[in-house]
């Protein structure tokens, strides 16, 4: 089942790559995590969760460890589309500067993450097709970047999983 899932990663892979992308201009890169890599990431979302006493990222670190792979998406040096159309907060795109922010660089430019919101909805398409459980997550992300795992302005996380019942849900929440 492990090379099923591992191709299924890679198909996602394919189907973020190929999303359309403003200005035909591609700013997001991918990588697959799997085997020993997914205990590393959920060991990294544990740690940063306890320093930073932020919730929940001990819950989803338990999710990166019970599934076969996960898909992580980055917006990698995204430049302003050039359209200065103000979705940023700023009325030209020369004016946006990104700085550091705690867990990524800010603004980015709104067409930009459009176009990693696009290639996130075409790898879990791509995954929900082939019938393999996902879930788009925020925390694994956090934690690859701060564990220099994956470069990126801002990275998401998508762990899979084949299981007669979808780990991704029904999850406890803590408050």
């Amino acid at each position: 089942m492990q090379d099923t899932m591992l191709m299924v990663a890679d198909l996602m892979k394919l189907s973020a790559l190929t999303a359309p992308k403003a200005l035909g201009q591609d700013f997001v890169k991918t990588r697959v995590v799997s085997g020993a890599g997914l205990e590393v990431l959920a060991a990294a979302m544990e740690r940063y969760g306890r320093e930073k006493g932020a919730v929940n990222f001990d819950r989803d670190a338990e999710n990166v460890r019970q599934s076969d792979a996960l898909l992580l998406l980055a917006l990698v040096d995204a430049k302003p589309a050039g359209l200065d159309c103000g979705a940023c907060g700023y009325g030209r795109c020369e004016d946006l500067k990104q700085k550091a922010g705690p867990e990524f660089l800010g603004p980015l430019c709104a067409w930009r993450v459009m176009d990693l919101g696009i290639a996130l909805g075409s790898a879990v398409k791509t995954a929900g097709i082939l019938n393999a459980d996902n879930r788009i997550m925020y925390r694994p992300g956090v934690a690859a970047k701060k564990a220099g795992m994956m470069e990126g302005d801002i990275i998401v996380g998508i762990p899979i999983s084949a299981a007669s019942k979808n780990i991704y849900f029904d999850r406890p929440v803590k408050r």
